[in-house]
């Protein structure tokens, strides 16, 4: 998923447990790597997923505004013209150290305009990135 480095830190570092997006995530995703944009341009970790909410951008400021590392005007930008958001609730994240090359996903020439799904390969290097303790450091 792509994020922009400021909201990628956030979560990284538990300032941030909800990622506002313009629509859901399929339902059986459980991971989600984050591409922090440019000038970063790198993965910079992962997240579990421990749910989302669909709902009015009103409805989802007043339920997250807590949590969301965002301020309202910023909030409200984003969904302009929307009549529905999605909060993609953060459960416990890890961060890569050194920061990972989109590359080192093997097939996955550019990054993702916001999200994409990774095949069954990419996923398994994904979780072989996560298991090596020199990779990935916990929150």
């Amino acid at each position: 998923m792509s994020i922009r480095p400021e909201f990628a830190t956030a979560i990284l570092s538990g300032d941030k447990a909800v990622e506002f997006r313009k629509r859901p995530v399929a339902d059986d995703v459980s991971h989600v790597l984050i591409y922090a944009t440019l000038p970063v341009g790198s993965l910079l970790g992962w997240f579990l997923v421990e749910g989302q909410s669909t709902t009015s951008p009103q409805e989802l400021w007043d339920q997250f505004k807590g949590i969301g590392g965002i301020t309202e005007d910023r909030f409200f930008e984003y969904y302009a013209q929307r009549e529905s958001g999605t909060g993609i609730l953060v459960g416990s994240a890890e961060k890569f150290s050194p920061p990972l090359p989109l590359a080192e996903l093997g097939d996955v020439s550019r990054p993702p305009q916001s999200f994409q799904y990774l095949t069954e390969n990419q996923a398994a290097t994904f979780f072989r990135m996560v298991t090596e303790p020199s990779k990935a450091t916990s929150n």
